[in-house]
């Protein structure tokens, strides 16, 4: 039998709540059965749905989003490895190295070391992009967001925000000053494409309230060194692999632990894309 839309909506509300409150405690002990009850499921049937909705089990995604956390504090941050190992939530270095080992095959400490090596893809770094950069602070800003899994190129955008937009019209949230916004909760030279999580959102004034697969969150406030890249989308990769590999160390920029967001400054659907400008927010101490 197939599930009613409004069971679905209500699932997929319940689960972006689950979702976000591991994002937001990924260094501490998250007990089970506070999950369920966050969620409102029956424990009896939260571990089938979460997994029915995440593709895998919940204490897989849980470990996988410390160890992958882990990863780009060893190659973004200069944090000792037991520091960062209590950030992820584990107390000791060698339960972060065990499972990092076995998971990607090689120890922190030669991670952190070995440039060369790659997990998903090498860096490309390319100095020539059209990139500038200044440090900001910014105001926390309320979003509406559907979340999206998959390869960050293979994402449907433009339908997404079609549903944003409708859910504005639908209760009177316009305003001259709506932002579209793409937050990026993972490095795809550390996750598998398919477990790539982006949240596509839509700014807005009045208060919202989460509705089926729509949520509402604020985006942190605070320093931001914003690099602002005009051209095409195709080639992003490079201006982060650039940004993480080459300007960020070399200004001595200490990066906070939040998600870095794009602000989209250009319609694509009307811009060429060599003239598409882009705004990367990196969060910073």
């Amino acid at each position: 039998m197939q599930q009613r839309p409004t069971t679905k909506e209500e699932y997929l509300k319940r689960v972006n709540i689950v979702i976000e409150y591991i994002s937001n405690h990924v260094g501490e002990n998250i007990d089970l059965q506070t999950l369920a009850d966050i969620s409102g499921f029956s424990p009896y049937h939260f571990h089938r749905i979460m997994r029915a909705f995440l593709k895998e089990p919940i204490g897989t995604f849980m470990v996988r989003l410390r160890i992958e956390t882990a990863a780009r504090l060893l190659r973004q941050t200069s944090l000792p490895i037991s520091d960062i190992a209590y950030q992820v939530g584990y107390d000791m270095p060698s339960s972060l190295s065990k499972i990092f080992k076995r998971l990607y095959g090689i120890s922190p400490n030669e991670y952190r070391t070995n440039k060369n090596f790659t997990i998903m893809k090498p860096e490309v770094i390319n100095t020539n992009l059209n990139v500038q950069a200044e440090v900001k602070k910014e105001e926390a800003k309320q979003v509406i967001y559907i979340r999206l899994f998959g390869g960050y190129d293979t994402l449907a955008y433009e339908k997404t925000w079609d549903t944003l937009w409708k859910y504005i019209q639908q209760n009177n949230l316009f305003s001259s000053d709506i932002e579209h916004i793409g937050v990026y909760h993972d490095d795809p030279k550390v996750t598998e494409p398919d477990k790539l999580r982006t949240d596509i959102c839509l700014s807005v004034q009045q208060p919202a309230t989460p509705k089926g697969e729509i949520g509402v969150k604020q985006l942190r406030g605070g320093k931001y060194v914003v690099f602002t890249y005009r051209g095409s989308y195709e080639f992003l990769h490079a201006v982060y692999d650039t940004i993480y590999g080459k300007w960020i160390p070399e200004n001595n920029y200490q990066i906070a632990d939040a998600p870095c967001y794009e602000k989209y400054l250009t319609n694509p659907a009307v811009t060429p894309p060599e003239e598409n400008v882009t705004a990367i927010y990196v969060p910073i101490e």
